[in-house]
């Protein structure tokens, strides 16, 4: 209602409650737009400063001959044509490929059934975080504690084994090195993934398994037909990083092999490091290391697919 004196002369007003009531959610909305935008910035600019304007820079130098010490210059594919030719790209490749798929499948198994074993026994936080310790330790610490257990000369366990006869059992026994390497790998990460596959196990209702255990169904039977099923996004997103950090191993090769690994543990990603630190060929290396983003983009892409990592049967 309004109050006049003359004909046009507003003197007071009441704001109908209908329209205020109205309007307050659009100005939350926007209030809560720009906390937003304020709470993202930061972040948002370091992963332009520290990983998008890097990408674009190492792309750039893939096509040139950038050394390190000279500016670079333009040469076109000549690097991807090199790459093709070189057979320690593919080497380097079979290799991180035979490392990631067993120490995958490794690790999965072994934290799949850790997982299953303390959805069962509801074991308390302490004995949960007591799993995380072996993830907390640098992968720097891991390389150089578990290359002085399997030294040649001095190795604790090397000669724990050796009496048990398991001979050779070394960092630089061409054998067994690849299988060291994945045994360490699983034995960082075994805590951390049984945990995510854990938290993944709580989501599942439990009155599925009253009910199945009703019907007669054993501990295997739910585990395959109601467990797995119900975690599968949880499993997509635990391949999918494990592969990334998999094909991403150079820690424990640097380090463990004092900067002077064996041919049969010579990964990909230390590869690139021999060919941008060691020889100076930043242009090369930056091409390889774009052939590897390519190839953990589409192994991310099919097995996201293949997964249906998108859909829970719990929806």
């Amino acid at each position: 209602m309004s109050t006049r004196i003359g004909a046009d002369e507003v003197v007071g007003t009441d704001e109908d409650p209908a329209v205020e009531a109205a309007r307050r959610p659009g100005r939350l909305r926007r209030q809560e737009k720009w906390a937003a935008l304020a709470l993202l910035l930061p972040a948002t600019l370091g992963f332009l400063v520290f990983y998008i304007y890097p990408a674009l820079r190492g792309a750039w130098f893939s096509l040139t001959d950038y050394d390190l010490l000279s500016d670079p210059e333009f040469t076109g594919m000549d690097n991807v044509r090199t790459l093709v030719a070189d057979p320690q790209v593919w080497q380097s490749l079979r290799i991180t490929a035979v490392f990631s798929l067993a120490s995958i499948a490794v690790t999965m198994v072994l934290a799949l059934g850790l997982a299953a074993l303390m959805q069962r026994l509801r074991l308390g936080p302490g004995t949960r975080a007591l799993l995380l310790l072996p993830w907390l330790v640098p992968n720097v610490a891991i390389a150089l504690i578990w290359s002085w257990l399997l030294d040649a000369n001095v190795g604790f366990l090397k000669n724990l084994l050796e009496q048990i006869g398991i001979p050779g059992f070394t960092f630089y026994n061409a054998e067994a090195a690849l299988t060291i390497l994945v045994l360490i790998s699983t034995w960082a990460g075994l805590g951390y993934t049984a945990l995510l596959l854990y938290a993944g196990m709580l989501q599942v209702p439990h009155d599925l398994y009253e009910a199945a255990a009703l019907d007669g169904a054993t501990e295997a039977g739910m585990f395959w037909r109601i467990t797995i099923p119900l975690i599968r996004p949880v499993l997509a997103l635990v391949v999918v990083v494990s592969l990334i950090g998999s094909f991403q191993v150079f820690d424990l090769v640097q380090v463990g092999y004092g900067n002077n690994p064996i041919p049969e543990v010579r990964v990909i990603y230390y590869y690139i490091y021999q060919q941008a630190f060691n020889f100076y060929r930043m242009g090369y290396a930056s091409t390889i290391a774009l052939l590897l983003l390519l190839i953990l983009a589409t192994l991310t892409f099919v097995q996201l697919r293949l997964m249906r990592a998108n859909r829970s049967d719990l929806a």
